[in-house]
């Protein structure tokens, strides 16, 4: 269910982006994708740092880089988020 969630949360970005990506609207999905990225980080230090599996050890750096990168992105766009 991660991944799928994680699908949607990057389709839902670049959706927005494409269509305007100065508007309302798209900052709160920039918004509200972060949160869920950096809620997703914290649950995942909590959980999969746990397993030794190291692809695991880094879901929380990389859902933490992504979250940081859609709000500079956002941020970019000259209208600020």
């Amino acid at each position: 269910m991660e991944g799928v969630a994680l699908i949607f949360i990057g389709l839902l970005v670049l959706t927005v982006t494409i269509i305007d990506p100065i508007s309302t609207v798209a900052a709160s999905v920039y918004i509200a994708s972060s949160l869920v990225l950096l809620i997703s980080a914290v649950v995942s230090l909590f959980t999969g740092y746990k397993v030794s599996f190291l692809p695991f050890k880094l879901c929380p750096f990389i859902f933490l880089v992504s979250a940081a990168l859609i709000l500079a992105g956002g941020l970019q766009q000259g209208r600020g988020i």
